[in-house]
């Protein structure tokens, strides 16, 4: 059987944090076999090639979502039908692999939950893994979580959770200074899990010391957590200071203000993540939504709990992440472009192979218009929208 072979030719190839024009890269079946510059793509295509002319358009790695619960109207905790829905919204906005976020639940749901997905992700290239975000959080900072359900990490139930997760578990959100959690980080970081420090009342000194412990991931910068202040930097500043540390960004406009992203930028060079912490709504309509057992209320595209009022994820798809970063808070294009393929492949530990466009890695890619609208999507060498 014949191997697929994809072409796309003259385009601005945004990739590793810098810029070539005139490049071309050229998939066989899932992996890109080579790439470079001028007329040499014209070299041994096959007649049955898929060929694309990209006209000096933006051509860059497929987005990389770290933390995603929903689109289209679907939670990624209902199942086979419903992921498909999720990321069949996602991917036609750039992203082309995801982890899919599950919120608090009991240890039973969960556990339920990650084999689902861990099904789904051995057959579908697009899908990472799994990101528990929850339930070993902070009550105070606990967002849209539901704080019926919240626990301290216990031995017991985090090796429930590896064993389920089977190997699909990529990421695990926990507060810090709880009971439990520094055994907690060291269970999962030993199982492969890239632990990230979030939904915390930490200061700067635990949420560090968590980082020294083999935590590697903020969640969410800014949000679920205590603030910058000059004489108690909290764990935003840690993260910054510890610089194995990835800070996943919400920039939606509504989670974290413009130059506050600049800042973060400025502040963690090379190490912010945008992500999407979509919940159901992104890509539907305005009105009632859930996220896990909590109610939502969705206007003008902003999610907050029907009780309290607290952000319940966001609306956002990664495509306009990227614009607000460019446009918004001038970060410049392959910086950004890094935030969303790079930087949030080595923080799951796949920068070999996913998040740029090289000879070896994963054929998945990007055409963006001048406006940075997408155009083209290619996953696993897959024309996707």
């Amino acid at each position: 059987m014949r191997i697929p072979v994809t072409v796309i030719h003259s385009a601005r190839v945004v990739s590793g944090r810098d810029t070539v024009t005139d490049g071309w890269v050229r998939f066989e079946g899932d992996v890109i076999a080579a790439r470079g510059i001028g007329d040499g793509w014209r070299d041994a295509v096959p007649p049955d090639a898929s060929v694309t002319d990209a006209a000096g358009r933006h051509l860059v790695p497929g987005f990389i979502d770290l933390h995603c619960h929903g689109a289209g109207g679907a939670s990624v905790e209902e199942g086979d039908r419903a992921i498909e829905t999720v990321l069949a919204v996602h991917n036609a906005h750039g992203t082309t692999r995801s982890v899919l976020s599950l919120v608090t639940a009991p240890i039973e749901a969960l556990t339920g939950r990650l084999e689902a997905i861990g099904r789904v992700a051995a057959s579908d290239p697009r899908v990472l893994g799994a990101h528990l975000e929850g339930p070993f959080l902070d009550h105070e900072f606990r967002g849209a979580h539901d704080p019926a359900q919240l626990r301290d990490a216990d031995a017991a139930s985090v090796d429930r959770l590896l064993e389920a997760a089977n190997g699909c578990l990529r990421q695990i959100t926990i507060a810090p200074e709880h009971a439990g959690a520094r055994d907690a980080i060291a269970r999962f970081t030993e199982a492969g899990v890239a632990v990230a420090v979030g939904h915390t009342g930490a200061d700067f000194e635990t949420a560090l010391a968590a980082f020294e412990a083999g935590a590697s991931i903020l969640t969410h910068a800014f949000n679920g957590m205590r603030g910058i202040h000059h004489r108690a930097p909290g764990p935003v500043v840690a993260a910054m200071h510890a610089d194995h540390v990835t800070l996943e960004i919400i920039n939606d406009g509504v989670h974290v203000h413009p130059d506050v992203v600049k800042l973060a930028f400025s502040g963690a060079p090379g190490r912010v993540a945008l992500v999407t912490d979509a919940m159901a709504a992104a890509g539907a309509a305005d009105g009632e939504y859930r996220l896990g057992s909590l109610e939502v209320i969705v206007a003008d595209g902003v999610a907050r709990l029907l009780e309290g009022g607290s952000i319940a994820g966001s609306t956002l798809t990664q495509d306009e992440a990227l614009r607000r970063a460019v446009v918004d808070s001038g970060i410049p294009l392959a910086e950004a472009v890094g935030a969303l393929t790079e930087t949030p492949a080595a923080a799951i530990g796949r920068a070999s192979e996913l998040g740029r466009l090289e000879a070896g890695y994963a054929a998945d890619a990007v055409l963006l218009g001048d406006d940075l609208a997408v155009e083209a999507v290619w996953g696993a060498g897959t024309r996707l929208a």
